[in-house]
């Protein structure tokens, strides 16, 4: 039996209480694992994402390698318990396949891998637990991961889904909105050089909602920005003192 669409917006509230433009609460933390160049943990309303960086090293294979700059290679994963009701399996999805080519696409304008010839930089996200916007929160946090790690780059990237729920544009979408909204639109950025370095759309907007909904967004990583740089920042002042 198909389960009717449940309302999502009442009295301009969403199903959490959020207002249409407002993020969830978020959380970042910077070099949670020890045994990782660079790391960062990020939680965005009930969704924990886990982002390591290993290198720049050595290739392998070799015959993978750039003589003119680092490749950057990414494997995003929903760990098997991240999601509700039947486990996941362990083997890598199409899903999973797809989302690793599109946060790896994401970050590789941000970063100066010409520095790195014939190296390999790698990026490990580990959906921790999903309640939307994993893509997203996997992006903000590989980007402070690859700060941490102190790889170049040009800026942080910071990502954030938008979209349409009963009508309505709204930023940051839980799992539910994004089950049964209307239309889906994950934005990464590069805030400080106001340069996109991922949109992708899922649903129909009119050019109208679609430029509303960029607004939103860009306000939206605005906001996640400052806080990418207060994790940083936060970290390396304990260390100097």
């Amino acid at each position: 039996m198909k389960l009717s669409k449940p309302q999502l917006i009442v009295n301009g509230k969403r199903i959490d209480g959020r207002g249409p433009q407002d993020l969830r609460q978020i959380k970042i933390e910077v070099g949670v694992l020890k045994n990782a160049d660079g790391s960062a943990l990020v939680e965005i309303g009930g969704t924990k994402v886990l982002a390591a960086v290993y290198g720049p090293r050595e290739v392998v294979p070799r015959h993978q390698e750039q003589v003119d700059r680092a490749i950057i290679r990414c494997r995003y994963r929903m760990l098997s318990f991240s999601t509700l009701g039947e486990r996941k399996s362990p083997a890598p999805t199409r899903r999973e396949i797809e989302l690793s080519k599109v946060i790896r696409e994401a970050l590789e304008p941000a970063v100066l891998s010409m520095q790195f010839p014939r190296a390999a930089i790698d990026i490990f996200v580990e959906v921790i637990n999903a309640d939307g916007g994993t893509r997203t929160a996997g992006i903000t946090a590989a980007s402070v991961a690859l700060a941490d790690a102190g790889i170049p780059m040009l800026d942080l990237v910071t990502a954030v889904a938008v979209g349409k729920v009963d009508g309505v544009i709204v930023l940051d979408l839980n799992e539910i909105e994004d089950m049964y909204g209307e239309a889906d639109m994950p934005i990464a950025a590069m805030p400080s050089l106001k340069r996109i370095t991922m949109i992708q759309l899922n649903g129909v907007l009119t050019p109208d909602e679609f430029k509303k909904a960029l607004a939103l967004a860009l306000e939206g990583i605005d906001k996640i920005y400052q806080l990418q740089k207060e994790a940083l920042r936060k970290k390396y002042v304990e260390i100097e003192e």
